[in-house]
């Protein structure tokens, strides 16, 4: 008998898709879900009311779209792949269809630019008769597709939409009811103001609830925008955030984060409450799961899911308390003191009543208030209370005085060397749980107690920010100076034979040099060096500073025969720290007269007299072109004798 009903249900879907094809691809629809209600049982089974509630935007939605709502197609899996009804519910195979006209979530009088609204709720219901089984039952409903406006989804118009809720075995939950939303999902919210929306849900059985911010799921495709759910028993759901690259979700969106928010958009896991202000606006798919717990076991989820649009309308009055804690709807954590000043965002008002969550109230705008003891508060704000436009807002106050940050480091406070940070944050109530290190460096830590070493000297902000057990928050700022030691011997060196040198090492207070050959002495920063013959020498200095840094530098020394000088050929002057400039090179000669460079039509771009200096490759302030270029060098050698030379060098870039 079912075979035969799948079969007669599969062809009047053919028929039905060869009529509609793409037209039925519904971008009016904005949201839905699916529930449950068990009426008891009866022979052969459960009998249970199945409902399939949908949300359609009756201002721009087409018409016909909305028509070919009805009916319903909806699948029925067990569990354990044994047992499957594909039903369609609103046409010649019964079932009730109800609709009803969603009401604003505020009142148009209390909005000063009120958007034009049209939202209905439409309800599919039917009776179906479940047999008892050890796995329960999963029901669905897909549709095709989503509003194209839709800005926190990849094309959001080639993505269709999965509603789905599962029936626990009966050995779990005997005849169970689902989980079931209370209020109408907001049509309309304002950027850049407060929302608080109550998303909670109701359970008939007493069955305890949490809530989170969840996936959505594809459905339906523009080419079979109204199909009956098919494929394994149960069919496999995938969300949306695993589906290909080219869909998804927009980049900085995700489940747990729909919209733009500052504060986030939250919801609490507990009461179900939705806070947070957005600031950007748009349509955003919003997908919450209200999970049903019975005994410590999940036994059912109730996925509702809607398009939130967020606006440029503006209300006429808005309370508002900031949220100046990262703790969820709290407004501040006192840690320093009970005594509590209040800042009033609010717009729009001309009274203001606040209650402090002690049988204590104000009508101040800007109370300061001292709670009797700690512990944590709500604080709550009615503008205009009594007015036809009142607005409220609650927040937490968390008072738990006295509580610092603070730490100690030592080390040796050289380069690359380890310094040891310990943290001596105090707290009245403990215990510290997070710690945030900035070592001034660009590095960060979470460990309580980090080690960490400076590559180069300096001076180093290191920034703890701790936090203790009760939200409370400090931070201390000290300055780590590390030793600017930088060992160093000089530069290697080529001199003509009986020459001296006078070495000139720098970056400590003690000096050790090896080996002592030629040397007049080996612990001073500056000895001098007398080489009588040819040779290569390499010295090695060890150097510690006045703070116990310690390092190593080396020299070379090149005695040659005779003086020389050189121009080199070519250079590149391109910044990459070789070849760079044209510099003659001298070895026994003790005085540059002119080293002068010519273009090609004759012009002077560069002269210096000054042993060392070179030409960078650029006339008056700019580059200069590529090409050949004269120079002329005049000398003196240490014996007193002045050289000329000249040549030609290629720059090149």
């Amino acid at each position: 008998m079912m075979k035969n009903r799948f079969n007669i249900f599969v062809c009047f879907l053919i028929a039905l898709f060869t009529c509609l094809g793409e037209s039925a691809t519904a971008t009016h629809i904005v949201g839905g879900g699916l529930t449950y209600q068990c009426l008891g049982s009866v022979p052969g089974g459960v009998r249970y009311r199945i409902n399939v509630e949908i949300y359609q935007d009756c201002l721009n939605g087409l018409p016909e779209a909305i028509a070919e709502d009805i009916p319903a197609f909806i699948g029925i899996f067990s569990k354990n792949g044994t047992y499957v009804d594909l039903d369609s519910i609103g046409n010649m195979n019964g079932g009730r269809v109800d609709d009803e006209l969603v009401p604003p979530n505020f009142k148009n009088d209390c909005v000063n630019n009120p958007p034009k609204l049209c939202l209905k709720k439409v309800t599919f219901s039917k009776v179906y008769t479940l047999p008892v089984n050890a796995s329960g039952y999963r029901v669905m409903f897909v549709r095709c597709c989503r509003n194209e406006a839709i800005i926190n989804l990849k094309n959001p118009g080639q993505v269709g939409a999965t509603y789905y809720c599962d029936i626990p075995a009966a050995a779990e939950a005997s005849c169970n009811n689902s989980a079931y939303f209370k209020n109408y999902p907001p049509q309309i919210i304002c950027v850049n103001n407060p929302l608080v929306y109550d998303h909670h849900a109701i359970d008939d059985d007493g069955d305890s609830i949490s809530y989170e911010l969840c996936d959505a799921y594809p459905g339906g495709t523009t080419t079979g925008p109204k199909p009956w759910p098919t494929g394994q028993l149960p069919p496999p759901l995938t969300q949306i955030n695993q589906m290909p690259p080219s869909f998804g979700y927009q980049s900085g969106f995700s489940p747990a984060k729909p919209m733009g928010g500052n504060p986030i958009i939250q919801i609490n896991p507990v009461t179900g409450m939705i806070t947070g202000t957005p600031n950007l606006q748009g349509r955003f798919v919003v997908s919450v799961c209200a999970h049903e717990w019975r005994n410590g076991v999940r036994i059912n989820t109730v996925h509702r899911e809607f398009q939130f649009t967020v606006t440029n309308c503006s209300k006429a009055v808005v309370a508002d308390i900031p949220q100046l804690s990262d703790e969820y709807n709290t407004y501040i954590v006192s840690c320093q003191s009970k005594t509590v000043k209040f800042i009033n965002k609010s717009s729009g008002g001309f009274k203001y009543n606040w209650t402090f969550g002690t049988g204590d109230a104000s009508t101040e705008f800007e109370p300061i208030y001292t709670y009797p003891d700690t512990g944590t508060y709500t604080v709550k704000l009615v503008v205009n209370e009594g007015s036809t436009c009142p607005d409220s807002i609650s927040r937490f106050v968390k008072v738990y005085p006295d509580y610092k940050a603070d730490y100690d480091y030592d080390g040796l406070y050289c380069p690359n060397a380890p310094i040891q940070f310990a943290d001596k944050s105090e707290a009245t109530y403990k215990p510290v749980v997070k710690w945030e290190w900035d070592f001034g460096d660009g590095n960060t830590s979470g460990e309580q107690n980090p080690e960490h070493s400076y590559r180069v000297g300096g001076e180093y902000p290191v920034t703890l920010v701790s936090t203790s057990i009760k939200g409370c928050k400090d931070t201390v700022i000290r300055v780590v100076a590390i030793d600017r030691f930088v060992p160093f011997a000089g530069n290697d060196t080529i001199i003509v034979k009986g020459e001296r040198i006078y070495f000139n090492a720098s970056g400590g207070s003690i000096y050790e040099w090896s080996p002592p050959t030629n040397l007049n002495t080996t612990t001073v920063p500056n000895p001098i060096g007398y080489y009588p013959d040819t040779g290569r020498f390499n010295y090695n200095v060890y150097i510690r500073s006045p703070r116990n840094c310690e390092g190593n530098d080396s020299i070379r020394v090149w005695v040659v025969g005779q003086g020389s000088l050189f121009v080199p050929t070519a250079f590149t002057p391109n910044s990459d720290g070789r070849n760079d400039l044209l510099r003659p090179l001298a070895v026994g000669y003790t005085q540059f007269n002119y080293f002068r460079v010519f273009n090609r039509w004759g012009e002077l771009v560069f002269q210096t007299e000054r042993i060392g200096d070179g030409w960078d490759g650029t006339y008056k302030g700019r580059k200069a072109d590529i090409g050949t270029y004269f120079w002329l060098l005049s000398a003196v050698d240490k014996d007193g004798v002045t050289h000329q030379k000249k040549g030609d060098a290629t720059l090149i870039r």
